[in-house]
């Protein structure tokens, strides 16, 4: 065959068989290919002997040989081949009884190839760990967050976000962490899905959980001057029940604290806890990006009727 490399050839024997009777058709096939094991093992320089079904009705048996051991297994008339053939045929419910000869060659990866199929495989056994799902579900919801926030707060005109809700984290303090360096992290606009782009606005956030709810407080390094997150965070802690601050990390600009779980309905928690962290910005001045106040924003009803030129 003109610009095909080979050295090997295949004789493929197939049939389709009926799922009537409880398969028994595909049992006496496989009784059939059983029976001549033995001889088709004994076939001088076989390679390979592969059995193929599919759920279809589709039944196939591949003998693979080099060219030269095909040939003289050819001249053979490839025995036990008219044997089986002949035993498909006498099946019930088997049809369609075929041969075929094909070259049947192994293809091989580029070292490029097999480093890309080996790293996909090793990122498939690691994504069956329960706990990467996870953190790959915070990490997604934190960067989908961040973009959130950015929009809003590029709109809004606010330098600081007094009180956002995760879910993913369930008030786990290392995971909270997860999620909002997700959110800081620096959004390409060329992605297809942007996430993050929010580092450099302030955040409050929280995650409720069986036993707690975890916050953090973060401030970036440009407002450091003007309020630290230790004094955030307590302000924020101070009204909940329990409420703890539990550690600084200086250089990520971050601190955490945890709201165990009470009897105080969780919604009702969620909204002192972000009127708390809102409140203590404006006695910072730090609510809104220019004042305290955001500029007006006017509408038709603000403004009086124009009189039309000329009289009517």
């Amino acid at each position: 065959m003109p610009f095909v490399n080979y050295q090997h050839f295949a004789r493929e024997w197939r049939c389709e068989w009926s799922t009537d009777a409880d398969n028994e058709s595909l049992m006496a096939i496989q009784a059939a290919l059983n029976s001549l094991l033995e001889e088709l093992s004994n076939v001088h320089g076989l390679e390979s002997v592969q059995r193929i079904v599919s759920a279809d009705g589709n039944f196939r048996v591949v003998t693979k040989l080099l060219e030269k051991d095909f040939k003289a297994w050819e001249e053979a008339e490839f025995a036990p081949e008219g044997t089986f053939l002949e035993a498909l045929r006498a099946i019930p419910g088997v049809s369609n009884v075929q041969r075929q000869t094909y070259t049947l060659e192994d293809v091989k990866l580029s070292k490029r190839d097999r480093k890309r199929l080996q790293e996909y495989r090793a990122k498939e056994e690691v994504e069956k760990d329960p706990n990467v799902r996870k953190l790959k579900a915070v990490i997604q919801e934190g960067g989908k967050r961040g973009v959130e926030i950015e929009g809003a707060a590029d709109f809004g005109g606010l330098r600081f976000f007094g009180g956002l809700l995760v879910f993913e984290p369930l008030g786990d303090l290392a995971l909270l962490e997860e999620s909002v360096k997700a959110m800081n992290a620096r959004s390409d606009l060329q992605d297809l899905v942007r996430r993050g782009g929010s580092g450099h606005i302030g955040k409050m956030v929280f995650s409720p959980g069986a036993e707690q709810t975890a916050v953090l407080a973060y401030v970036p390094q440009q407002y450091e001057n003007e309020i630290s997150c230790e004094e955030w965070l307590e302000a924020a802690l101070s009204k909940q029940t329990g409420g703890l601050l539990m550690e600084k990390k200086t250089e990520m600009g971050f601190c955490t604290g945890i709201i165990p779980v009470t009897d105080e309905f969780p919604i009702k928690v969620g909204q002192t806890f972000i009127e708390d962290a809102n409140n203590f910005l404006r006695t910072k001045g730090l609510y809104y990006r220019d004042e305290e106040e955001p500029e007006a924003v006017y509408g038709d009803d603000d403004f009086p009727p124009v009189a039309p030129s000329g009289g009517a």
